[in-house]
């Protein structure tokens, strides 16, 4: 046996060395199935089986490149140099490079990202002439995703009475035709965006039964991860390429399907036994994260779903703390409990803030967390929010990149044209598009020829086009004898850009200077890591890698030791020492519209399943009395979900104590009070009165949030609570032996 099988438990060891036919690896929350994945492959090549002939397909770059790099340590880089391994998104794209052709596409084809999607989408919706608050961009742009994830191209989409009756009766009927006009205006622009590559890929083994013959007889293994949410479309994809030698192994956990608004069917998973008769069962149970106590209530939680594939979680570790539960009066005092503890357990236990992570269902909550972090001073790093690729500094610079590899990309050539400015406005683009979309030629085509092509523009704005034109000519010139790096240099040089930003005095402009030089960090580190073989990295190399990146795959050095605040969604794959879900009410979590049926339930419940298991040593669970929607405030309840974690691994603070009803049997109770940040800043206000003084109606006066008129009393001394209203911190809950407040009239 091989040293490192060593290193994996004995269901490991079955799961890695049982090679052929149909495997499914149903793994826990970090119960190690990336190493299986990892193992199994670098065991294949040490039987001998070439690099080549093993596909393995992940759900972030991320891990295909931490999955490589494991790989190479077993099995050696000259043995694991040459494996088809990386996200659907990334193998299927490089399978249309070498075969789209068939299609009708170019090898040079570029990817859209969802900003230039949700772009061509306004654009044609002006050209209709349509109402762009009936037809808002990103709804039609999910509507065309969600049809393109069921296979529904265009031209099925609008020969499809059932679909087009169903926009007519939502006052939407002109989806089909925008997009009919979407899909026409991408591929004469020799462009796909992320849901093409799954569907071109369908089509390509569909109409060429050849190709698809020759990936199947290619891959003779097939591995994927996160099987659980795969969709209609990328299943199809595994089913054809491993339906002669049936060599696939999945590996996922039906617990942690939470991706169906994506389009991902957890019936994947739950069916690979129907679909693969014969097939092996591997139950990877032990977690090697989490304390027995966060196992534990994560398995009484999950256990409530009937639609599941049975397994038993367990793991060795320390017993732990148990998870605790904290009430908040308002969302904005919530905030301030969590970033108070985060600060206390920091201290006491000198941690660091990268081992925190605050997690909600809606990415409208991060805004109380964001401000209640800022107060303290807590650096965080928010995932969701504007991608490093996305800002407009580096989006106008990958355009210029697009374009000298597509010339056809029009929503590239419509970017920079006249960026920087170079005296051609909006009105001659408007001529360009117009005559374009009346002759059915490519812009691109129109302003190359102009002899050809008789276009009523000045003669001075034709000659700044031609300028503009032979720009790109001389930087497409060069872009396979140079690398990728200095292709991106002559680019930034030629074009002027930097001289946007010389203003000394404007942070913004410096800000986006430094983002450029981050930008080029990322290429100059892309063209050295790449260029192990020889082969020069190239500038068309370099912009598909990162076409396909997600928020997971981009890690910047800035935002090392910050507190993650994002939404438990996109925490999956995650894992930090001390967890707080917050926010967990009814209505809000389960979310209302989940909540209405028992599948969407079920999958709410999984999601809390897994933003509990993203924790190794601590959660916090929290909620709120009440919070502010549509300017109004609203009243909560606690989520069912607390109730349903087994009451022996729940910790209740004693601001539950009146509120623990909702909760059965007894509970041990906390010696503090975690009902406001007072209890934790020890306030000092001078010449604070006496508690026992204060009386609904006074005014009083706090040190940090000023002053203030109380509202209500509850509780006997010595731990009487106050509620009190700040002018300008809003109502807060106080206990007045730490609060220390002044009695003014």
């Amino acid at each position: 046996m091989h040293d490192y099988l060593n290193d994996l438990n004995e269901v490991q060891q079955e799961a890695v060395k049982n090679i052929n036919g149909p495997s499914l690896v149903v793994a826990g929350p970090g119960a190690g199935k990336t190493r299986v994945l990892t193992y199994r492959i670098a065991y294949l090549l040490s039987l001998g089986f070439k690099a080549n002939s093993i596909l393995a397909l992940t759900f972030t770059n991320k891990a295909a490149n931490e999955m490589k790099e494991r790989i190479a340590k077993l099995a050696g880089s000259n043995l694991s140099r040459n494996l088809w391994m990386g996200t659907f998104h990334s193998i299927f794209a490089k399978i249309l490079r070498f075969e789209g052709h068939h299609l009708g596409y170019p090898t040079n084809y570029t990817i859209y990202d969802t900003l230039d999607s949700k772009n061509l989408i306004k654009s044609i919706i002006k050209d209709l002439n349509l109402n762009d608050q009936i037809y808002k961009a990103n709804e039609v742009l999910n509507r065309i995703s969600s049809a393109k994830n069921n296979l529904i191209t265009a031209q099925s989409y609008l020969n499809n009475t059932q679909i087009t009756e169903t926009d007519k009766s939502i006052g939407k009927s002109r989806i089909a035709d925008i997009y009919v006009s979407y899909a026409k205006k991408c591929y004469k622009s020799g462009v796909m965006d992320f849901d093409d590559l799954l569907l071109n890929t369908n089509i390509l083994f569909r109409d060429f039964p050849e190709v698809l013959e020759k990936y199947k007889q290619k891959f003779k293994y097939i591995l994927v991860d996160e099987y659980q949410d795969t969709n209609f479309s990328q299943y199809l994809i595994v089913n054809k390429l491993a339906s002669d030698y049936k060599n696939v192994c999945v590996v996922g956990d039906d617990s942690q399907s939470i991706y169906s608004f994506r389009g991902a069917k957890i019936e994947n998973i739950l069916n690979f036994r129907n679909d693969y008769p014969g097939y092996k069962l591997y139950k990877l149970e032990q977690n090697y994260r989490s304390t027995k106590n966060i196992v534990n209530a994560a398995n009484s939680i999950i256990a409530k779903n009937k639609n599941q594939i049975y397994k038993k979680v367990w793991s060795k570790n320390e017993t732990g703390n148990k998870i605790k539960v904290i009430k908040a009066l308002t969302d904005n005092e919530e905030g301030c409990i969590i970033s108070n503890l985060i600060i206390e357990a920091k201290n006491n236990e000198q941690l660091n803030y990268e081992d925190f992570a605050i997690l909600y269902r809606t990415n409208a909550q991060s805004r109380i967390f964001e401000e209640a972090l800022r107060k303290i001073n807590i650096p965080y790093k928010i995932y969701g929010s504007i991608s490093f690729y996305q800002k407009k500094e580096i989006k106008d610079l990958l355009a210029y990149f697009k374009l000298t590899i597509n010339k056809k990309d029009e929503e590239a050539l419509k970017r920079v044209i006249n960026y920087p400015a170079r005296g051609i406005g909006k009105p001659t683009l408007e001529k360009l598009r117009d005559f374009s979309v009346l002759s059915d030629i490519s812009i691109w085509e129109i302003i190359s020829n102009f002899d050809q092509y008789k276009i009523d523009l000045k003669q001075r704005v034709k000659n700044k086009i031609s300028a503009f034109v032979k720009l790109i000519n001389e930087f497409s010139s060069q872009l396979k004898t140079m690398n990728a790096y200095d292709l991106a240099l002559i680019i930034i040089s030629s074009t002027v850009i930097l001289k946007e930003f010389q203003n000394p005095n404007s942070q913004e402009e410096i800000s986006k200077k430094e983002n450029i030089q981050e930008l080029l960090n990322g290429i100059k580190e892309f063209t050295l890591n790449q260029s192990q073989n020889g082969e020069i990295k190239t500038l068309d190399r370099y912009l598909e890698n990162i076409s396909l990146l997600t928020d997971v795959d981009i890690e910047k050095p800035e935002d090392k030791n910050k507190v993650t605040i994002m939404t438990m969604h996109s925490a999956k794959g995650l894992e930090f020492n001390n967890v707080y879900i917050v926010g967990v009410e009814e209505d809000l979590f389960p979310f209302k519209l989940s909540a209405s049926s028992l599948t969407g339930l079920e999958e709410e419940r999984r999601l809390f399943y897994v933003a509990l298991t993203r924790a190794k040593k601590n959660v916090t669970v929290s909620y709120t009395q009440s919070r502010y929607k549509w300017g109004i405030l609203s009243y909560c309840k606690p989520s069912r979900f607390i109730k349903e974690i087994d009451k022996k691994y729940l910790y209740l603070s004693e601001n539950n104590l009146e509120d623990s009803s909702f909760l059965p049997g007894d509970f041990k109770l906390s010696r503090q009070t975690m009902i406001a940040e007072t209890s934790y800043n020890n306030a000092k206000t001078a010449n604070p009165d006496n508690p026992d003084k204060i009386q609904v109606g006074m005014q009083v006066e706090h040190k940090r949030f000023g002053s203030g008129k109380i509202l209500n009393l509850e509780g006997t001394s010595p731990n009487i609570k106050a509620t009190v209203f700040f002018k300008n911190s809003g109502q807060k809950l106080l206990l007045l032996k730490f609060a220390k407040l002044k009695i003014i009239k």
